[in-house]
């Protein structure tokens, strides 16, 4: 077993234009003092890091790491969800997509793939670099509009994009694997692996790739009506990283799990802040303790209610307040004295006529 390590802070839905978020030290002087011991930092986001920069740049590197040391914080992960989204579009998602590239390659999807493939890569290597060893990442969808099977879409079509999936995932995998680094996939509703049966179709076209690991968020689950308990007992060798991400379902005769087309804060299911949903996080935090998950618990805040400074200053205290610290010993330990066999025999009336 193994202390889990946070609370860490996933940067992409805090970072903007406002102070004290606008900038790498300003929102580190904001999240320490609330407690966060880390970030997750999305690469795509200029304020808060120059991945080309970090990948060949030493100083940078330094540099980076030593303004979030003074304020007692490092890096969790870095996270290439966007280009992992822009590495496989179904043609139907292209113009809403687009906004994840860069304006000159909108409209051009050949060309945004090569940059998603490009900024994955560099990723990895700046991940690497910076000495950590997880990516947090999505796997992008080719198939996702056809998720449910009406009208029934032609034999073949599945596999046909799974396929192709790992064709394009199998390099940049390799690529993680020379820099000992692991991507880890969120599982996530819109993306081709949302669940524990997409990511082990997916892991059978990658041979079962050692660096194909999961990011779990059991928000997702939840509004899926999966058994997130019992996924980590079956999938925790692969969980390499954690958001920590509450949300609730609450039934309606009006809508259900795909939510009648309406804002979040109509539907059924809905992300919530942490403590205000339905998520088992006393059963979770036990699981991944007992599994021996060594990785970081990051607050990722989408709640549709709450003021997100407000879900991080309450988040932060709730991940630190789950973080089991686990036992050096048995308690039972010194009542189980090393008998000798002549004890065992005893005990178990052998040798008696």
């Amino acid at each position: 077993m193994r202390t889990i390590k946070g609370p860490g802070l996933m940067l992409s839905q805090f970072l903007s234009d406002t102070p004290p978020f606008d900038g790498l030290d300003a929102i580190a002087g904001w999240a320490a003092p609330l407690g966060f011991k880390a970030f997750q930092i999305p690469i795509h986001d200029r304020r808060a890091i120059d991945v080309e920069r970090a990948a060949h740049d030493r100083a940078y590197r330094d540099a980076l790491k030593g303004t979030l040391a003074r304020h007692g914080l490092e890096i969790s992960e870095l996270s290439a969800h966007r280009a992992g989204q822009l590495l496989a579009v179904n043609p139907a998602c292209d113009d809403v997509v687009d906004v994840f590239a860069p304006p000159e390659l909108r409209g051009r999807p050949r060309e945004r793939r090569a940059w998603a493939e490009a900024q994955l890569r560099l990723a990895i290597e700046a991940a690497s670099a910076l000495g950590l060893k997880r990516l947090a990442t999505f796997s992008g969808a080719l198939v996702w509009p056809f998720f449910y099977p009406w009208p029934p879409h032609p034999a073949g079509l599945i596999d046909a994009a799974f396929d192709e999936l790992a064709s394009r995932w199998r390099p940049i995998l390799d690529h993680a694997d020379r820099h000992d680094v692991d991507l880890c996939f969120e599982l996530h509703p819109g993306e081709d692996l949302h669940d524990g049966a997409s990511f082990e179709r997916f892991l059978d076209r990658v041979d079962g790739h050692r660096r194909s690991r999961i990011l779990f968020d059991p928000s997702h689950m939840l509004l899926q009506h999966m058994d997130y308990l019992g996924f980590i007992d079956r999938y925790h060798a692969r969980i390499g990283a954690f958001h920590v991400k509450d949300a609730e379902f609450v039934k309606s005769a009006r809508s259900g799990v795909y939510g009648g087309y309406q804002e979040w804060i109509d539907r059924p299911g809905r992300f919530r802040s942490l403590g205000d949903g339905q998520v088992d996080f006393d059963g979770i935090f036990s699981r991944l303790a007992r599994h021996g998950y060594d990785g970081w618990a990051v607050l990722e805040w989408e709640c549709c209610l709450k003021h997100p400074e407000d879900g991080a200053r309450e988040g932060a205290a709730f991940i630190a307040d789950h973080i089991i610290r686990v036992t050096d010993r048995e308690f039972d330990a010194p009542l189980r004295a090393c008998p000798d066999r002549a004890r065992i025999d005893r005990i178990l009336g052998i040798g008696r006529s």
